[in-house]
């Protein structure tokens, strides 16, 4: 793969931006790196859905482009319980398979559209918030499958994109200490929505999403303390 970092603060990134925790590091994360940064945003059925309003007022926040996009044929694919009211959502990962708080095949279209605007655009480097380290059991999100969908892409559109995944190997401890490092920590906090009942900020406290950026900011805090003591 291309050299993430390279020659490229001439250049334009499109951001895939839910308005999450993750999502909003990297946003900054690409200001910092590139000259111009688009945001794009999917509607999937998602039953927190607010999280695109939130985007959308962080982008502004950002003074980067903001796009939109309503894709509900994801929802229609799969049973469960980001987009069906009616699926108790997992509180712990099932062993042997993903939770199911897992949309099969949402990065996977979420990165193919990406790309199909980004080339419309004349955008080449995209970039994601996935991560390896945290990823709850999501197959999407490792870096295995981000390789070799940058492949499939290039192939695909026949073009030279980059996936760019600045938290792949990041845990949320760490996610909250780039996002300290970029200056953006109290925004990431309290005007993000990672929460998987739709509650922004620190969320609901319960769900996995709510417990995992808790766990990790309640770390980053205890040894960002220690460190000017």
């Amino acid at each position: 793969m291309i050299d993430p970092i390279k020659n490229i603060r001439d250049e334009e990134a499109l951001v895939v931006f839910s308005g999450g925790q993750d999502s909003t590091t990297c946003l900054f994360w690409a200001k910092r790196h590139f000259a111009r940064v688009t945001a794009l945003s999917f509607v999937y059925g998602q039953k927190h859905a607010l999280e695109v309003e939130l985007a959308e007022k962080i982008a502004m926040k950002a003074g980067v482009r903001f796009e939109r996009m309503d894709i509900p044929f994801i929802a229609k694919l799969s049973h469960n319980s980001l987009t069906d009211p009616s699926i108790v959502m997992d509180k712990e990962k099932p062993t042997g398979t993903p939770p199911n708080t897992f949309v099969p095949g949402r990065n996977l279209f979420f990165l193919s559209i990406a790309a199909v605007f980004a080339q419309q655009h004349g955008i080449r480097h995209i970039v994601t918030g996935v991560s390896q380290t945290d990823f709850s059991g999501y197959p999407d999100c490792r870096d295995a499958f981000i390789k070799s969908l940058n492949v499939t892409l290039n192939l695909a559109l026949e073009d030279q994109f980059v996936l760019h995944t600045p938290l792949m190997w990041l845990d949320k401890c760490e996610t909250w200490a780039l996002a300290d490092e970029l200056g953006v920590l109290d925004l990431v906090r309290r005007e993000t929505l990672t929460c998987y009942n739709g509650i922004p900020g620190d969320g609901c406290g319960e769900c996995p999403a709510c417990r995992l950026r808790r766990a990790g900011l309640e770390k980053y805090l205890i040894e960002k303390t220690r460190s000017h003591e």
